[in-house]
């Protein structure tokens, strides 16, 4: 009964060493294409010193990390002496949608320099949206920034002095980022926007423009010492005048804006009097006419007074013409005196 299984034997052992060989084979293609995927950068970070597993490599690519941007970067840490700077972090700042080779290069260029720019202020600067390698190249190499900002409709900050004399001023200001305030401190437009006001505030208070002319320098004593970048992320260094040039005499100019407004006024005034008088006059001018037919009215009923003295014994025919002759009298005087109005009629 024994040797009826033993021509089995060869059979299932076949069979285990093909099913061995496939495993075997199916791990050495993974090998094979892991290899392939990521051994150049595995190579290429070893012989840099930035030695990385294997294993840390296929997290990368399993959380859909750039594998290569992390050991570029990496690379390029180490050889500048960032040795604290780990694959972890420049892989947590890469799933932050951050700017890791700028941060690295950033952090290189405060090596340099000799400034403490420690990885985590680093990564909150890019995450934040500012350029941190600019930052660190401008707290090096001070940056010069034009007041005011160089715009086709506007050149020069204006102002006008005390004696109304206009003056125009170009200023240039040199900053220097303030790595500690570069997080939540105010940009370049709230430094041009305070040197400008500082300039004008400074030209409205000179007595004459001869001032600012003789004493251009008197501008950036003054705007310097208000202490303009608190709460910025830059440090002012400097504020020179670049020009100063004499504009408009815009005291004069509204002066005369505004004789001609009261002389408008005026105008106005007078019009509304002599509408006024006008109506006046058209209203005596109505009391005479109605003040005449009075008269007529009156002169009318003479008449019939006299005939009713007449009729009622109270006045004789000698009286009426003693009355005549009066009249006629008086008539007569009038026209020798000029005055032909006085002409009584019965």
């Amino acid at each position: 009964m024994i040797s009826s299984y033993i021509p089995w034997i060869p059979l299932a052992a076949n069979e285990w060493m093909v099913a061995v060989w496939i495993i075997v084979g199916i791990f050495a293609i993974i090998l094979i294409s892991l290899f392939l995927k990521f051994g150049f950068l595995w190579l290429q970070a070893c012989a840099s010193g930035a030695r990385v597993s294997m294993a840390a490599l296929i997290g990368m690519w399993l959380r859909k990390v750039d594998i290569s941007i992390i050991i570029g970067s990496r690379i390029m840490a180490v050889k500048a002496g960032l040795a604290n700077v780990t694959t972890d972090l420049l892989e947590s700042h890469y799933l932050a949608r951050g700017n890791v080779p700028n941060v690295v290069r950033a952090l290189i260029a405060a090596k340099s320099a000799a400034i403490q720019l420690p990885f985590q202020k680093a990564a909150a600067i890019d995450l934040a949206g500012r350029d941190v390698l600019e930052a660190v190249q401008t707290s090096v190499n001070p940056k010069v920034i034009d007041c005011p900002e160089p715009r086709p409709d506007r050149t020069t900050i204006d102002a006008v002095a005390k004696d109304g004399i206009e003056v125009k001023v170009k200023a240039r200001v040199t900053v220097r980022t303030n790595i500690d305030r570069l997080v939540g401190g105010a940009t370049e437009e709230t430094i041009i926007a305070r040197v400008g006001e500082g300039i004008v505030t400074t030209i409205g208070s000179s007595t004459s423009y001869k001032d600012v002319l003789e004493n251009p320098d008197r501008i950036s004593k003054i705007v310097l010492a208000k202490g303009l970048d608190s709460g910025t992320a830059f440090e002012i260094l400097s504020i020179d005048i670049a020009d100063v040039d004499v504009g408009r005499n815009v005291g004069a100019q509204l002066q005369a804006e505004q004789a001609e407004a009261d002389k408008k006024i005026a105008q106005a005034k007078a019009e509304e009097r002599r509408a006024m008088a006008f109506a006046f006059e058209q209203e005596m001018l109505a009391q005479i006419q109605e003040n005449q037919a009075k008269v007529v009215l009156a002169e009318a009923e003479i008449p019939q007074a006299i005939a009713e003295a007449f009729a009622s014994g109270k006045m004789s025919l000698m009286d009426y013409y003693k009355l005549r002759n009066v009249m006629a009298d008086t008539t007569m005087r009038s026209a020798i005196a000029g005055d032909p109005s006085t002409n009584f009629k019965i």
